[in-house]
This record gives C-alpha cells, structure tokens and sequence, in this order.
C-alpha cells in the first residue's frame, strides 16, 4: 500500500506547522516549580513570559507539640536518624542544633569538624557532627550538621538550621512553622 505524493506532502506540511504553535502555546503557560509543601512557586520571570496568575492550596503549617516549658522556652520532642528521641529546648536564638556529648555517643555521631561559638557564656569549643535526619512534630529535615558541646547540659538545643527557612509562632501548645510568602 502506497501514499499518494500529494497527500504525504500534506501531512508532512501540516506536521511542520502545528509543531511551532503547540511551542508557542506551551511558552505562553505560566512558569511554576512545585515546592516540597505542594505549593506553587512563579518562576515567570526567569522563563521570559508573563506569568499568568496562580492559585495556590492552603499554605501548610507543620505543627510541633510543646512538652513543657523550662525557664518559659519550650521544650519540644526530637527523634534523630529516626532512632532516637530527645527532649530538647526550642531555641530561636541558637543558630544550629547543639546537643551534649552523651547525646551524641547515642547516636553514634563522630566529630568531622571543630569550631568555635558565641554563647551568652563567652565563646565555646564545638565539636561537628552529622545526622542523616531530625523530626519534631510532622516536620524532618535531613543531613544536618550538629554541634557537639561538652559544656551543654541536657537538654539540648533546637537550632535555627532545623527550621530557620520558616515563619515560626509559638501558641501555647504547639509550635507552628509556615513556609515564608
């Protein structure tokens, strides 16, 4: 069976034509990254188009629930690796987790590194380490340096590299984090 010349011709044409308007109507869609959260993020100006608007879901708050207070900073449960469980201080002053070094012998995490901090104490030798995953309430973040501080007494500290990258309100009873807008 053979096609006619003509009607090839014709095909092929029209191939070549509509490839062009389904490129012109993909580059007039907005530009968007979905977001770990499910949000959508306008990315219009680094695509050249004008971004058309975006609805977005429901910005979602990951809750933390608060154990107790100690000194009114609340104290909030902390599970390394997935493993291990630790009642720690929720510090927003405090740049980084920072935990004791029995805490640390727990967890099997070995120093890679030392340094130095600036504590309302003075300044304080900290060893490095890492941890594969840190979960408090439904939020986790994985691959996070820790600092191992053999002055720290327990409880530890939730630091800013744990949630540093949201909007935090403290309530009564819970923590909540929300993505920043």
């Amino acid at each position: 069976m053979s096609i006619n010349p003509l009607l090839a011709l014709a095909i092929l044409g029209t191939g070549v034509l509509l490839v062009p308007a389904a490129l012109n109507t993909q580059a007039q869609q907005p530009c968007f990254l979905q977001g770990a959260d499910g949000r959508q993020i306008n990315l219009g100006h680094l695509c050249g188009a004008t971004p058309a608007p975006v609805t977005t879901p429901e910005l979602k708050a990951f809750q933390i629930p608060i154990i107790r207070r100690l000194g009114n900073i609340p104290t909030v449960n902390v599970t390394f690796n997935g493993t291990h469980t630790f009642e720690m201080l929720f510090d927003t002053g405090a740049t980084a987790i920072a935990i004791t070094p029995r805490m640390a012998n727990i967890l099997g995490i070995k120093v890679e590194d030392e340094g130095i901090t600036e504590t309302a104490g003075g300044s304080v030798k900290v060893g490095m380490g890492r941890v594969a995953s840190v979960t408090a309430g439904n939020y986790s973040a994985k691959n996070l340096k820790v600092g191992i501080v053999s002055s720290l007494r327990e409880p530890g500290l939730l630091g800013q590299n744990f949630y540093g990258h949201y909007d935090v309100t403290i309530k009564q009873k819970v923590i909540e984090l929300r993505v920043r807008e």
